[in-house]
């Protein structure tokens, strides 16, 4: 089987990546090491997309040449996916050689099949977004001025040279593969929108600028630049060249880009007579205590300043778990907070930190090796939960995903409470052992369960837990095949998440 293949969006770099782009790119991280999880491949790619209009205006605002630019941004994606944990596989940026080549080799491809050919565009150009503009899908200002759809901002009128690519052919097509492959456009109920806007018709769409000097040669024209949106949809594939990874399993992209994803791209592909991507995922927004994020209303959020605050763990956590992956939602500090102490402060850290101390005073901090056979909680209620589990990471259902975990993890804080381990060690120091052994090892499992999520808490929770060294924790079907036996004490560790005020 080959590598599960799964894509970021290629992120533009005319500013500093912020929350939003964090989100997207943890996800996918998720997604790629659930799968390694289950003991298949994974091949996670992200990159960053650097030709365009914009790109040479924020360079020259810079004071800077523009690759010099480039390469000063892309590097700050870069770090930032580290500082985050998150492990591509790949990271690609287009003013490589290694993507420039394929680009060309595509359109080549495409103006051979009789799909790209010259004329000429007239029309609304919305340069903030990149992106071609209908009169009719514009927006008019109380002074009568169009606007941007997507930016908001005043658009310019264009009247050049370009080539076209035959957009309106593949329309039959199109909604004949989305027919066929119902889970293509995901999540379902943003596929409507797709198929609404397929239906009432596609017009050719304008693939190659004249007056932006900085992006790709269109082949044997060098006076053409490759627009920069059709430039960019390719790296999915030029990232592939000498693999067996395409097509890609999932792409996971934003809302607002879901039309390029989910039409013009597998249009592209069909013309090429490539296989198609499996799935493409759109999420959805976050906004700001109800706004949506905006360069011009300061709101950007640095993930910097909230992993100073509460860690890389707690932020890729609060992310994937306050709203349904494919939904809006609202970022705050007072919501992250209100989650960081219920949730990973009392729910999971005190457990861990209850059951530490009790196996370390009443069992001399002997582990159990494995899970006995007459462990009743951990098999009849615990272990039984992964398959619930599986699936829903499966769907990239992460909040329900977590939902079972907390489940879970708040039968075990029941649990301790009701069974008292305490009073055991008093009367029935052999009940108080096994109590103590079911817990540790649905502890462990459940550290398996969010090794995807929060990778280094779930390693602090099996060092503590005595089956594995850290910083490298055990998959849940490591946990639960016993791959790992346990032969130390408790290693009782500092409290994974301290309160916040």
């Amino acid at each position: 089987m080959k590598p599960y293949y799964v894509t970021t969006p290629i992120y533009y770099i005319n500013a500093a990546p912020h929350i939003g782009h964090a989100y997207t790119t943890i996800a996918a991280d998720v997604l790629a090491r659930f799968t390694r999880g289950r003991g298949r491949a994974a091949f996670l790619l992200t990159g960053t997309d650097e030709h365009g209009q914009k790109i040479e205006d924020a360079a020259k605002a810079a004071g800077k040449h523009t690759i010099d630019f480039c390469d000063m941004t892309s590097s700050q994606f870069r770090e930032l996916w580290k500082h985050l944990d998150i492990l591509p596989d790949d990271y690609i940026r287009t003013t490589e050689k290694r993507h420039e080549d394929k680009v060309q080799e595509l359109f080549s491809i495409l103006m051979k099949n009789g799909d790209v050919y010259k004329g000429k565009y007239e029309g609304l150009y919305d340069v903030v977004s990149e992106s071609f503009v209908k009169e009719s899908d514009a927006i008019k200002s109380p002074k009568g001025i169009l606007l941007g759809p997507d930016s908001g901002k005043p658009l310019q009128k264009l009247s050049e040279e370009t080539y076209f690519f035959k957009l309106s052919k593949y329309a039959p097509r199109l909604l004949a593969h989305y027919k066929a492959n119902p889970g293509f456009l995901a999540p379902a109920h943003r596929a409507n929108e797709i198929l609404r806007f397929v239906e009432g018709g596609l017009e050719d769409i304008s693939v190659s600028r004249t007056k932006v000097k900085w992006g790709i040669p269109v082949p044997g024209d060098p006076d053409h630049t490759i627009y920069v949106w059709f430039d960019a949809l390719i790296n999915y594939w030029s990232a592939t060249a000498g693999t067996d990874l395409w097509p890609a399993d999932v792409h996971i992209v934003g809302k607002e880009i879901f039309r390029f994803h989910a039409v013009i791209w597998p249009a592209m592909l069909m013309s090429a007579g490539l296989p198609l991507p499996k799935q493409v995922f759109a999420h959805g927004w976050w906004t700001i205590e109800g706004q949506k994020m905006s360069k011009s209303l300061g709101n950007f959020i640095s993930p910097y300043d909230i992993t100073q605050e509460f860690g890389v763990d707690a932020l890729r956590y609060f992310l994937l778990r306050e709203m349904p992956f494919g939904n809006d939602g609202d970022f705050s500090k007072a919501a992250l907070t209100k989650r960081y102490n219920a949730e990973l402060a009392n729910d999971l850290g005190n457990l861990v930190s209850r059951v530490s101390e009790m196996v370390d005073k009443f069992l001399g901090g002997r582990l159990p090796t494995k899970p006995p056979l007459d462990l009743d909680f951990y098999t009849t209620s615990v272990a039984k939960r992964t398959p619930e589990i599986s699936e829903k990471m499966a769907a990239l259902d992460f909040s329900g995903a977590l939902d079972t975990i907390w489940d879970v993890v708040r039968s075990l804080n029941a649990r301790v409470n009701e069974k008292a381990p305490w009073k055991l060690a008093k009367t029935d120091p052999k009940q108080c052992e096994l109590v103590l052994f079911d817990l540790v090892c649905s502890l462990r499992l459940v550290g398996g369960w969010l090794d995807p999520f929060m990778p280094s808490t779930a390693a602090k929770i099996h060092m503590q837990l005595g089956v594995r060294a850290f910083p490298v924790p055990l998959t849940a079907e490591d946990v639960l095949a016993g791959k790992k036996e346990s032969t130390g004490l408790i290693q009782k560790g500092p409290v994974l998440f301290p309160r916040k005020v």
